[in-house]
């Protein structure tokens, strides 16, 4: 057993673990992102940048920086793609692709479907699909 120092309270230390661990989740899927997305969190979580050197770098501000990363954290750690890799048995590689540009990226139908070289109809009936899959476990519990 871990030995505490008598002023460090345990709850201080299992966040501190918990944070840890968050940040390892994330490093381990930054290889799910492309582009600027990607840059700004290897330098953030990789190479141990701040937020104002990443803003200087940028030529942005500290504030857009942060929710930039607040917002691609969010979407790695909790967000509906997460959703659809934990039923990744129940979706095509094609519905997956979708989904990572959709919930990840960030992109419309309309640029999904001009990407793919699919229709928009084809993308928006792939995503209701999705939504009905990675959504599924709601319905049971609710």
């Amino acid at each position: 057993m871990k030995r505490v120092h008598e002023n460090i309270k345990e709850q201080a230390i299992s966040v501190k673990d918990l944070r840890r661990g968050r940040i390892e989740l994330l490093a381990c899927r930054l290889n799910l992102l492309t582009g600027t997305d990607k840059v700004l969190m290897t330098m953030y979580i990789r190479h141990g940048n701040s937020i104002r050197q990443i803003a200087r770098i940028r030529g942005v501000s500290e504030t857009s920086v942060a929710r930039r990363i607040r917002a691609v954290s969010k979407r790695l750690t909790e967000g509906p793609y997460i959703e659809c890799l934990r039923n990744r048995d129940k979706l095509t590689s094609r519905q997956l692709a979708i989904a990572k540009d959709y919930y990840l990226m960030g992109l419309s139908m309309r640029q999904i479907a001009q990407k793919r070289c699919w229709s928009y109809y084809h993308v928006r009936d792939a995503l209701s699909e999705i939504q009905s899959i990675v959504n599924e476990p709601e319905r049971r519990t609710g």
